[in-house]
């Protein structure tokens, strides 16, 4: 019965996409970023969905799309840049067959990036990108915030509807992710024009924010409990009375507390002592391990390089008994293991220049979405205070993605890229606004007559 409704679903947003082709493109995010194929016993697993959906998005932009005002922002020049360097360091990875197997998912993850961008052309389309992409996450993020309510979750326990630890299913990566949309969710409840913003949409956006908050507690993933830290320190940017909010905050996270899980708590505790656990000095060691074997291979080793790597640290661990502290010194060995960080990874499989490039991807967006919210923010008309509202919510969400990838290796995920994709359509329609109408701030000060 699943199988069914899910080709049925496909079937009917597909059959739409003919007479708007734009949905094409929707068609293919809510296939990357919910893999129905997956989650499918027989029917979808068996067809090539992503193929049929990325090639009718392209046939129907090239062929019915108005083109007249494409525009190629810098960016997408520099992931083509990234995308040929990824494909020459594939062909001259220490790993062949491993590396080949990560190229073929990175070099899609790329190529759309770089062509979402064209088919943004209208704000339409582009809240409409926003909310697949929510929505879409969503599917996991619900089930998740329903299962961590039923039984607390676990760390690698959280079934979040497949057992394939792979894409938003991986418990550090939808902890991540659930934080750094809800900037946009909260986005497309107060300015969205796709759903009327009543009572219901935010019944439902907040319920969904707060599904997104349990996702760190239900997959007991440090990195999500970082990512909630650093998106209340941005919503600060809004706040007029800061102390009272910090205040807030304060007590209600120590309010929490009592009814966290145990297993959460005690997890959490292992930040403030990285040497007690093995996972976070395992990280450290892998770390080290990258930037002495860049220093011999500058550009890189290819995709999956970390296999090779062999460390050994120690773990220590201090036990109390009848008021005496006894520490206890493990030395562990082992080796292959991820370098947990989008930073390292990038640098041991693509090496300086591979990093480089990554790096001004991520900063030109910084700097493009907070241009855009500084000269949309005091605009009198209502009708384009959203352009800045939506630039802040994706310079949001891109900051909380970097913040989290010092600890999690997403440096390709699709779904950052995504976000990318569309703060580069962003900034092209609000560029393209400007020309094209040529007018200035309500609020702008008049010359006085002469």
């Amino acid at each position: 019965m699943r199988d069914l409704i899910f080709v049925a679903f496909l079937l009917m947003l597909i059959g739409a996409g003919f007479k708007r082709p734009f949905l094409f493109v929707l068609s293919y995010v809510y296939i990357d970023i919910v893999a129905p194929q997956r989650l499918t016993y027989m029917l979808l697993n068996t067809v090539p969905i992503s193929l049929i959906a990325v090639s009718l998005a392209i046939g129907g932009w090239l062929l019915i799309d108005d083109k007249r005002d494409t525009r190629i922002a810098p960016r997408q020049f520099l992931m083509i840049v990234l995308l040929l360097y990824c494909w020459v360091t594939t062909t001259q990875a220490d790993f062949p067959i491993e590396a080949a197997e990560k190229w073929s998912w990175v070099w899609k993850a790329l190529a759309f990036a770089i062509f979402l961008p064209l088919t943004l052309r209208t704000r339409l389309r582009i809240e409409s990108l926003g909310l697949f992409m929510v929505l879409s996450a969503a599917t996991i993020i619900i089930v998740g915030g329903i299962k961590t309510i039923g039984s607390g979750g676990g760390y690698g326990g959280l079934n979040l509807m497949v057992t394939n630890n792979t894409g938003l299913y991986e418990s550090s990566i939808i902890s991540c992710v659930a934080i750094a949309i809800i900037p946009l969710i909260l986005f497309l409840m107060r300015y969205g024009t796709i759903f009327p913003t009543d009572w219901r949409v935010k019944l439902f956006a907040y319920a969904l924010c707060f599904a997104c908050l349990l996702m760190p507690i239900g997959t007991e993933a440090r990195t999500g409990l970082i990512c909630v830290v650093v998106l209340g320190a941005l919503m600060l940017r809004h706040t007029k009375r800061r102390f009272l909010y910090i205040m807030m905050a304060g007590i209600l996270a120590v309010s929490a507390i009592p009814f966290l899980p145990s297993s959460f708590s005690n997890r959490m505790d292992t930040i403030k002592n990285y040497k007690s656990d093995s996972s976070a000095s395992t990280r450290i060691e892998v770390w080290k391990w990258t930037w002495e074997y860049v220093k011999e291979h500058p550009f890189g080793g290819g995709f999956n390089a970390y296999l090779q790597n062999k460390i050994r640290y120690e773990t220590v661990s201090v036990d109390e008994a009848g008021g005496v502290a006894t520490q206890e010194e493990t030395l562990i060995l082992d080796k292959a293991r991820a370098y947990h960080s989008a930073y390292f990874e990038m640098l041991g499989e693509q090496g300086f220049p591979g990093l480089f490039i990554w790096l001004v991807i991520q900063t030109i967006g910084l700097f493009r979405m907070e241009a855009i919210r500084r000269k949309y923010q005091n605009y009198a008309d209502e009708g384009e205070q959203w352009i800045g509202r939506l630039a802040e919510a994706l310079q949001h969400g891109q900051i909380i993605y970097l913040v989290g990838a010092l600890f999690v290796g997403i440096a390709f995920q699709p779904f950052i890229f995504m976000l990318l994709g569309m703060q580069i359509g962003l900034d092209t329609y609000a560029q393209r606004r400007s020309v094209e109408a040529a007018w200035r701030p309500m609020n702008e000060a008049l010359p006085a007559p002469a």
